[in-house]
């Protein structure tokens, strides 16, 4: 059965009434004043369609939503509760030209065996660039030199 809205204007009220729809035309009893009270037109209106087996609002703007996100296509496989459109894989961060240079500076030091590392160890020349990523101290100077 329909759902209609009918105005009582002895008590200034809206209500709403399921009724089959061969009576929808027909005044109803107010539920406080028990007084007849005529159909109007719906006060509110929501319409949708079904897409892709989800209701959505018309007018639809053909996108999707992921976990609160809008997205332009739906989720097909791939992990669950990830969609490649929120959740990018942030790419690898390149280095300044300035530290590309202080790191060759350094290598040409280690192939001189002019590096050690904060323990007086040697630096060799490959290790360079994991021990600045790393964070690790590297200093200028001959390895383990003894003091004369």
């Amino acid at each position: 059965m329909p759902l209609y809205e009918y105005f009582c204007q002895s008590c200034n009220g809206v209500f709403e009434e399921l009724r089959p729809m061969r009576e929808a035309t027909e005044p109803v009893p107010c539920p406080e004043c028990y007084r007849d009270a005529p159909r109007i037109m719906p006060t509110s209106f929501a319409a949708f369609t079904f897409r892709d087996g989800y209701p959505r609002r018309i007018p639809d703007d053909g996108k999707f939503y992921h976990l609160g996100h809008k997205v332009s296509k739906p989720v097909t496989g791939g992990r669950p509760n990830e969609h490649p459109e929120v959740n990018k894989p942030e790419p690898k961060k390149r280095k300044l030209k300035g530290e590309v240079s202080a790191i060759k500076d350094m290598q040409g030091m280690a192939r001189k065996a002019d590096l050690s590392d904060l323990y007086g160890n040697p630096v060799r020349e490959r290790e360079v660039e994991s021990f600045v990523e790393q964070g690790r101290i590297i200093k200028q100077g001959t390895p383990n030199a003894a003091p004369d």
